[in-house]
């Protein structure tokens, strides 16, 4: 690991705070990290409510600000201020990845992840002769990263960006991601999308599974067509939803940022939640519309 990286490593985990227990990022840290106004991080939790239950980020308290500046003096917290600041345990600040959708979010999210990659991978490769900060780095990252890694641990980091992230015109790519995700299943798929095309249509006659789509705007000339020689698929029409969803098997949930339509007409990520709890409460609302 060169100099820059190692740098870049030690300056994300100085970024990373424990409040009762909780491993945390200042709003403040997190506005830097992805080069937007503060105001614009607190912003994105007041427009999206639902997604930031206080578990993933919460305002101190005044006795929460003054212990973390005795521990940490080097803490970013204004002293201008006349509001506590806002912090974002490891789901949070995964959610507010998915929020701030610039490109700049996006090669900020995969630098953090990267990041935590490489220093793993230079930790064990040095481990005989790392200096004790060293040591007490390793020691620090491992508990910082448990739950990133329960995130991500089912994905090459080298893919990531690959199979993930699809940029404009990569429409065979973006195609693939997709058969990729749909022969993970051995039962069942459920698709959430409000824009049912028949390129979708094309691909899902091809998987020899049970198949369940959930849209608010079913086009029923095509779809009956399609039940007439396909009997695979069953349509639900329901504007419950907003983005697009895959369960795989009612065991792994998948969230893509454009309409199955427009793969690979601009850049956009497909991404698997990987957070028990989310999945699971996901899930019970889904199971609802579906029974």
């Amino acid at each position: 690991m060169n100099e820059l990286a190692v740098n870049d490593v030690l300056d994300i985990k100085n970024m990373i705070y424990e409040i009762d227990g909780k491993e945390v990022m200042l709003d403040t840290d997190l506005a830097k990290l992805y080069n937007v106004e503060t105001k614009r991080v607190n912003e994105a939790v007041k427009n999206n409510p639902e997604k930031f239950p206080r578990r993933y980020s919460w305002i101190i308290t005044d006795e929460e600000k003054n212990n973390l500046w005795s521990k940490f003096s080097t803490a970013n917290i204004s002293t201008m201020s006349r509001s506590n600041p806002r912090v974002f345990a490891e789901q949070g600040v995964y959610m507010l990845a998915t929020i701030l959708k610039s490109k700049e979010a996006i090669k900020t999210t995969i630098r953090i992840m990267d990041t935590f990659v490489n220093m793993r991978h230079y930790i064990n490769f040095n481990k005989n002769i790392l200096p004790y900060k060293f040591l007490l780095l390793e020691e620090k990252v491992d508990s910082n990263t448990k739950k990133i890694d329960e995130l991500f641990d089912k994905f090459d980091p080298k893919d990531i960006v690959k199979k993930c992230i699809v940029y404009k015109g990569e429409i065979y790519d973006a195609h693939s991601v997709l058969l990729d995700i749909f022969n993970l299943t051995r039962k069942e798929i459920i698709i959430i999308d409000n824009y049912i095309s028949k390129e979708l249509l094309d691909i899902l006659k091809g998987i020899n599974k049970k198949v369940i789509i959930i849209s608010s705007n079913i086009d029923y000339s095509l779809t009956n067509k399609y039940i007439k020689q396909y009997n695979n698929i069953t349509f639900i029409k329901n504007d419950s939803y907003h983005d697009r969803f895959i369960v795989i098997d009612r065991k792994r949930l998948f969230h893509s940022g454009a309409s199955f339509k427009d793969l690979g007409k601009r850049c956009f990520a497909i991404t698997e939640f990987k957070d028990t709890f989310i999945f699971e409460e996901f899930l019970e609302k889904l199971i609802e519309l579906i029974v």
